[in-house]
């Protein structure tokens, strides 16, 4: 996934709102698969954090992602990631659905995606260390349903039942487990953006009632 060059900050005019989800969607795979790269960090911390209405659901918590970009230095952000997430063993923070849903990796749910992925044409690519309930593959998942060319899977109904199914049971346990982890100063914060995005999605979901 290469990073933006820019990012433009929710709400903004200058994007379509479909456009604008897949690249939040982009940027958060991007955030939570691995430590991010400078451009990416770069980006964000000049990105404008002013949305154009006043007020928005995200222009708070956008906001705050890009001041704590802004606090900490690459390295810094960079060891905080290897801190949570990585090193020897069980990880500080779990970053899988099946550990949030069943208590284990490997699971149940894991079946069940990989199953709902192959019926969507989708699958992990064999170079890809991680398994397919990791945050950021979800993620990506998400954006390639908003902004993919394949109109057989990429729409509306496909994000939703995809987006009830697989991210909304469990991110908001994960980001609970985030911010009250002292540790945690970036990602924290950026846990804090994924829930306020999160429930701007599922609002938009339930509005297709």
């Amino acid at each position: 996934m290469s990073a933006p060059a820019s990012l433009t900050p929710p709400g903004s005019s200058a994007l379509d709102e479909e456009t604008a989800r897949a690249e939040l969607y982009g940027v958060l795979a991007q955030l939570w698969y691995a430590p991010p790269e400078p451009a990416l960090l770069s980006a964000l911390r000049v990105a404008v954090t002013e949305a154009p209405s006043a007020g928005g659901f995200l222009q708070e918590p956008w906001q705050q992602l890009v001041g704590a970009a802004r606090a900490q230095d690459d390295a810094a952000i960079a060891a905080e990631f290897d801190r949570l997430f990585g090193g020897v063993g069980k990880p500080e923070v779990f970053v899988y659905g099946s550990h949030y849903l069943s208590g284990y990796l490997n699971e149940k749910p894991l079946a069940r995606l990989r199953t709902d992925l192959a019926a969507l044409g989708l699958g992990r690519d064999e170079a890809m260390p991680e398994t397919e309930d990791h945050v950021a593959y979800l993620c990506e998942v998400m954006r390639y349903l908003i902004a993919g060319d394949d109109s057989a899977v990429c729409h509306l109904t496909a994000q939703r039942q995809f987006f009830t199914t697989h991210l909304q049971p469990w991110m908001n346990d994960f980001c609970d487990v985030l911010q009250a982890h002292p540790a945690a100063q970036f990602y924290g914060v950026l846990a804090q953006f994924l829930r306020a995005f999160l429930a701007v999605e599922a609002q938009g979901f339930d509005m297709l009632d």
